[in-house]
């Protein structure tokens, strides 16, 4: 009997596992809320795959574990594989697959309601109502249609927050190093970066965490952009320069940030501080900041997101196992 083995499967995902297994009754599943790791690899003994999910790093004493065991196919719930060693994997000669698409609803939706929370001051006025401080001024906010939003990256995700930020009136433009070419026929993108910051007051990114992407805003780029200029980031923590936008903050160049990722993230985000004391610092003082959200990589937290993630994971790795061709491969001979 075919058998899937999956790794950290939580609470929320529970249901939609089982869904799947209902539905695929010639198959054994099984699964722990414990991580991937070298050690909890004997878990997975007997199987034909595995599932997974998680921010850790899969190293190479990781893959082999998996190797020893006979286990090459491996689907993860998520879009990133930059935490994978892909070199060892091609070496052990492992079948991966992804889930590149799940919701880009639900990251794009998150992006837009925070960009307008920071725009309208939600933050700060909440924080003055809790103290029944009921006054107006100085917390006046702006007009999503008064905004200019330039999108970084015009894939899935991207495209869907250009719509949302249309519906809302503001002037929406774009650079892509990969233009879509109906986005190109209707004049939204412009010729580089420099001038999408210079024009921009909200600035969304929506690109991968790739070593030309890394740091893209850092100090050099913020100066380029306009004065009071909301940066949102709820794509890969890597993008960002925090220190620089920390700067930027604190000499008001920057009016609001918008922070669902973070460049030190693992290890901390999905993590309970309740009552201890809090490892990072600069992330505490950005989480006090009023013009700051900070959000624990939860843009794609929904339901519809989650039930997809399962559901085309367990799809994926039954075609491997079946020596069938996976919906969403990820082409390890690319990577190199």
């Amino acid at each position: 009997m075919t058998k899937i083995y999956a790794y950290a499967i939580r609470k929320d995902e529970e249901p939609y596992v089982h869904e799947w297994k209902e539905a695929h009754k010639d198959v054994d599943v099984d699964y722990t809320d414990q991580l991937l790791t070298p050690e909890t690899a004997e878990l997975a003994k007997g199987a034909d795959g595995v599932v997974t999910y998680q921010q850790l790093d899969y190293k190479a004493d990781t893959i082999e574990a998996l190797d020893k065991l006979g286990i090459h196919n491996w689907s993860i719930r998520n879009v990133g594989i930059d935490n994978i060693d892909l070199k060892k994997a091609k070496e052990l000669g492992f079948k991966i697959t992804n889930v590149p698409v799940y919701s880009p609803d639900a990251i794009a939706e998150h992006a837009a309601i925070q960009a307008a929370r920071v725009l309208r001051q939600d933050k700060a006025m909440d924080e003055k109502i809790a103290k029944h401080d009921l006054r107006w001024a100085p917390t006046i906010g702006r007009e999503v249609r008064d905004q200019t939003v330039g999108v970084v990256g015009t894939g899935h995700i991207g495209q869907v927050f250009m719509r949302i930020m249309e519906g809302f009136g503001a002037k929406v433009i774009a650079y892509d190093i990969f233009k879509n070419p109906e986005l190109e026929k209707k004049g939204y993108y412009v010729d580089d970066l420099d001038e999408l910051y210079a024009k921009s007051d909200v600035i969304s990114l929506h690109v991968p965490d790739t070593p030309e992407n890394v740091h893209m805003i850092n100090d050099d780029s913020i100066k380029k952009m306009k004065d009071g200029v909301v940066i949102v980031n709820v794509s890969r923590g890597p993008l960002v320069d925090t220190d620089a936008v920390v700067r930027g903050l604190d000499s008001g160049k920057v009016f609001g940030f918008v922070m669902d990722t973070y460049e030190n993230e693992v290890g901390i985000f999905n993590s309970d501080f309740s009552g201890k004391e809090f490892p990072d610092k600069r992330l505490a003082d950005l989480i006090a900041r009023p013009n700051v959200l900070v959000t624990p990589h939860t843009a794609f937290y929904t339901t519809h997101a989650v039930r997809n993630m399962v559901i085309k994971a367990f799809d994926n790795n039954l075609k491997l196992i079946k020596g069938e061709k996976a919906d969403t491969p990820v082409d390890l001979d690319k990577e190199f």
